[in-house]
């Protein structure tokens, strides 16, 4: 959603990059091509206005000008700025002191509430708790039924006593799921709202009454994240009618130009609490301003990937693998093991999203959304299309097991072939990492392994060959490097090395200078 954003701020800075110190003109600049890509992104005029405002006070302070690298000060300041107009700090729910916590769904028809839910109950079952889907939007076709089957599919509980299709009244539904949770010892209820198609009165109302009757702790409000300067017009419209606590964003994996989700905290003054991005019930998590922020700069959201991996992988499991890829080369690392890491990495999700998250793939996030996502599935079945024995020692696979593998797994017979090298190579870097070799063929790199001790060598020949530039000071140089010489021919002579008799200076073969310099 973010992605021409992104490519016009990295377009912006890479012109500052370079650049000792920064003029007038040259912030001036910054801030007028910041400006158009924000306006381009569908952000609201009042917070665009704000945004540049700040950022040029700042950029023609004392933080940027006394810089070393003013280029990177002035990301830092749209960075941090980036943050403010997201909402600052991550919110998190409220939750109830007794009784159970009961968070109301508000929006427009079609924002994905109902869809949202299950989501939001999914994602409360992870953290603990046992929530219940309660079905209020008694007026939309179908709208029961669905909330059922999404509650199935994220195995949390549902209240849907009336059948709706136009049959029921919403209120007292409301209102009974509350002291029904309090029965079934659910600690967590989730009223799924009917919306409308644009605000009217009847819409307000009958929120209003919703809200009256079960005096929720959150009132959350969805909006379609593509539906852009409209978004916030309907934000304030709800903020007015019947309030709301908090802001989900839905839909935040679409192509618009997510204008809405830079505007709608600052306008509004209610932060984004939750994001959903796709169509799967584990493609939502808290919104963090500062992540997202980094995300449009470029940089990356290590601190999600890395939260994903904690909750794929477990401690044991990683520690096991450690220890196999430490041991005699990364050999006990077999063919299954590469396999069980493969599918925990499937479980973390989409494979492009994973690497969009790693910083600086902006710049080929081209080659990422091309990534077949399908090649993760051909591996596993070439894999398990092997005997246990090949998995487990893959230099046995030869031309005729190869045959019998790729018709197994329905690839051709050079896709085999190609697999087995790549996993030699990988088990051969990922052995080295463990046992903190770093990365091959990364030379120079502190950490990556690889050249160190080339680079070294080379750095003690150039030492050798420095002269003094003063006069003098050369002159007790060359006496004492005789000195030296002198001394080493007598102690060849006294070894009866050849080329060493008493009394001469000891002199290299001819082949040795040049290779000595």
């Amino acid at each position: 959603m973010f992605d021409t954003l992104s490519d016009r701020l990295a377009a912006t800075f890479k012109n500052l990059r370079g650049k000792g110190r920064l003029s007038e003109a040259d912030i001036d600049a910054t801030a007028r091509e910041i400006r158009i890509a924000l306006l381009e992104a569908d952000v609201a005029l009042p917070v665009v206005r704000a945004f540049i405002k700040q950022i040029k006070e700042r950029a023609a302070g004392a933080e940027v000008s006394q810089a070393l690298n003013p280029a990177q000060q002035v990301i830092k300041i749209v960075n941090e700025e980036l943050i403010g107009i997201l909402g600052g700090e991550t919110r998190r729910l409220r939750f109830a002191k007794t009784g159970p916590t009961v968070i109301m769904l508000a929006g427009l028809q079609g924002a994905g509430k109902t869809t949202l839910a299950g989501k939001l109950g999914l994602w409360l079952k992870g953290q603990g708790h046992t929530p219940l889907l309660v079905a209020c939007d008694l007026q939309r076709p179908n709208a029961v039924n669905q909330l059922s089957v999404v509650a199935e599919r994220a195995g949390v509980g549902v209240y849907a006593p009336e059948p709706g299709n136009g049959v029921g009244d919403p209120v007292r539904v409301a209102k009974d799921s509350v002291e029904f949770a309090k029965t079934k010892q659910y600690d967590v209820v989730i009223v799924d709202t009917a919306g409308r198609l644009g605000i009217d009165q009847e819409l307000m109302r009958q929120a209003a009454d919703i809200r009256d009757a079960v005096g929720p702790d959150e009132i959350l409000f969805v909006v379609d994240a593509m539906i852009g300067q409209d978004a916030v017009n309907t934000a304030e419209a709800f903020r007015d009618g019947v309030g709301f606590d908090g802001v989900v964003l839905s839909k935040l994996d679409g192509d618009a130009r997510g204008g809405a989700a830079l505007s709608i905290a600052q306008v509004t003054g209610r932060q984004i609490m939750f994001a959903s991005n796709g169509e799967k019930l584990d493609d939502f998590d808290a919104f963090h301003p500062d992540r997202m922020a980094s995300r449009i700069l470029g940089m990356g959201d290590m601190l999600t990937l890395i939260e994903k991996a904690e909750q794929t992988f477990s401690q044991q499991e990683a520690e096991k693998m450690a220890s196999k890829l430490a041991s005699s080369k990364g050999k006990d690392f077999t063919l299954d093991d590469f396999l069980a890491q493969m599918e925990q990495v499937r479980k973390m999700g989409s494979i492009s999203k994973l690497l969009g998250m790693m910083p600086g793939m902006g710049q080929i996030k081209d080659q990422i959304a091309n990534l077949d996502e399908r090649d993760v599935d051909r591996t596993a079945a070439i894999i398990k299309s092997m005997t246990p024995a090949e998995r487990h020692e893959p230099t046995i696979i030869n031309g005729s097991r190869r045959a019998r593998i790729a018709k197994g797994s329905g690839v051709e017979v050079s896709a085999v072939k190609n697999l087995v090298e790549r996993f030699f190579e990988a088990r051969k870097m990922m052995s080295r990492m463990a046992q903190g070799g770093g990365m091959p063929g990364m030379p120079g790199m502190p950490g990556m392994g690889g050249g160190a001790g080339k680079q070294k060598k080379k750095q003690k020949q150039a030492k050798g060959k420095r002269k003094s530039g003063n006069p003098m000071k050369r002159k007790q140089e060359e006496q004492e490097a005789a000195a030296r010489r002198e001394a080493a021919g007598q102690a060849g002579a006294a070894l009866g090395l050849p080329g060493a008799p008493a009394g001469k200076d000891f002199e290299l073969p001819d082949e040795f200078k040049k290779f000595m310099g």
